[in-house]
């Protein structure tokens, strides 16, 4: 019970403080992964999480789910057709090209190693964690436009990475038995048929469950609660269980849930959001305990430079060129493209690794554990100071360019975890119901 203990320490630490220093740029994650690093067997062995556990994976897994389901509820499904632009760029060109990238840089930095292995590291860095730049995403100074894309970026490509990364992972182990192209496809058809199917389901059996029940006084005030975070379980369950990505399930099903049952921006996720926060919790301290620990013998330049490039070039430069011709400025193009923060995703293909074991294991993993550490140090503290600087840059050039394309209306969601008066009254009513 002491490890047990010293997580719910550490998160009742960052709780009573986590105000004052969410303003200055210190996020959560910051926090819990150097706490995580501080309480760990090799500093003061307060907390000893194993290497290889399937608890470990299932948490991170279950955690971004949740995180996914509650973020794409608030997305307006009918307004999103017609403003599917700049998400779709991000993702259809953005992330092969980022693919491509990481495996030319990782060539480069690491000579000696496979090419199987390269193209795994860099599917495993490729996808970006919309809940670490939530500050960018729900911050009301930065476009709407902006934020839409990087939250719908956020919340879809890591289930698109999905089908790379097994494929991946298969070459690393010389265990595919059918063409390279062959094998992404079929993986592809899967994960994300499988995947898109089972969050249709969800979400539309579920919200319209919800609306027909709600409609008629059935579900008491806590299962409003309860509810969404039964769907968005039973989305990636189901997904799972038929061989499909669980995170394009969660999302997709969050998506068709919030515009099924006419709850889109309300506060029946809260709960959801919240589950999937704590869960965050435990990953981010687990991760400085273990992850850290692990990498820390195997640092060299080699791994330092990668991570380095991974967050700027083999980032930035695939969104300069999914954005050509749309009429975006630099300095946009600069904050799209710093922003692609590496998270939970890039720690569920890190665990999965560790527990297939693949060529050069230590190299690889030390690698992605580098990359994201930085990310939740580099991307948190900029945060506040880039979106003040983005913020007065752009106030300046829609004055000057009205017509720009970051000026572009657009509909985004409601801020994450700030309630309005109607909420509360809301919660405070279900609270009261029967």
């Amino acid at each position: 019970m002491t490890d047990l203990a010293t997580i719910l320490a550490i998160i009742l630490v960052w709780g009573v403080l986590s105000k004052p220093l969410d303003r200055r740029g210190i996020t959560s994650a910051i926090v819990f992964t150097v706490a995580g690093f501080l309480v760990g067997a090799k500093v003061l062995g307060l907390l000893d999480v194993p290497a290889e556990s399937e608890v470990a994976q299932r948490v991170t897994e279950v955690a971004l789910v949740l995180l996914l389901f509650s973020d794409a509820t608030r997305l307006d499904l009918g307004a999103l057709r017609h403003e599917l632009g700049w998400p779709s760029r991000l993702l259809l060109i953005g992330l092969p090209l980022t693919l491509l990238a990481g495996t030319g840089v990782g060539v480069l930095v690491f000579p000696g190693m496979a090419l199987a292995s390269v193209f795994l590291l860099s599917t495993m860095l490729c996808p970006t964690d919309a809940a670490l730049g939530q500050r960018v995403v729900t911050d009301a100074s930065v476009p709407a436009r902006v934020r839409q894309a990087l939250d719908v970026e956020g919340g879809l490509n890591d289930g698109i990475a999905v089908p790379f990364f097994l494929v991946a992972l298969d070459l690393a182990n010389a265990e595919l038995t059918t063409g390279v192209t062959w094998a992404v496809v079929q993986n592809a058809a899967e994960q994300l048929g499988w995947g898109l199917g089972a969050g249709l389901a969800a979400g539309l059996a579920g919200g319209l469950l919800f609306r027909a029940a709600d409609r008629r006084g059935w579900i008491s005030g806590e299962w409003r609660q309860i509810i969404p975070l039964a769907i968005a379980l039973l989305a990636y369950a189901a997904a799972v269980t038929l061989g499909g990505s669980g995170f394009i399930a969660a999302f997709v099903g969050g998506l068709v849930f919030g515009a099924v049952s006419r709850q889109r921006g309300s506060a029946i996720t809260v709960f959801t959001e919240e589950t999937g926060g704590l869960l965050a919790a435990f990953t981010w301290i687990g991760f400085g305990a273990l992850a850290l620990t692990l990498a820390i013998p195997h640092i060299t330049w080699r791994v330092v430079l990668y991570a380095l490039l991974s967050l700027t070039v083999v980032r930035m430069l695939p969104v300069a060129v999914a954005m050509i011709r749309q009429g975006l400025r630099l300095p946009t193009l600069a904050f799209i493209g710093w922003f692609g923060p590496r998270g939970l995703a890039s720690v569920v293909f890190a665990l999965l690794v560790l527990e297939r074991g693949v060529p050069e294991e230590q190299t690889l993993l030390a690698t992605v554990i580098v990359t994201v550490a930085l990310s939740v140090v580099l991307h948190g503290l900029t945060s506040v100071p880039l979106v003040d600087a983005y913020h007065r840059w752009y106030e300046g050039h829609a004055e000057a360019h009205p017509s720009a394309a970051e000026a572009v209306s657009t509909t985004v969601p409601r801020r994450r975890r700030q309630l309005t008066g109607a909420d509360l009254e809301r919660l405070r009513q279900d609270a009261r119901h029967d």
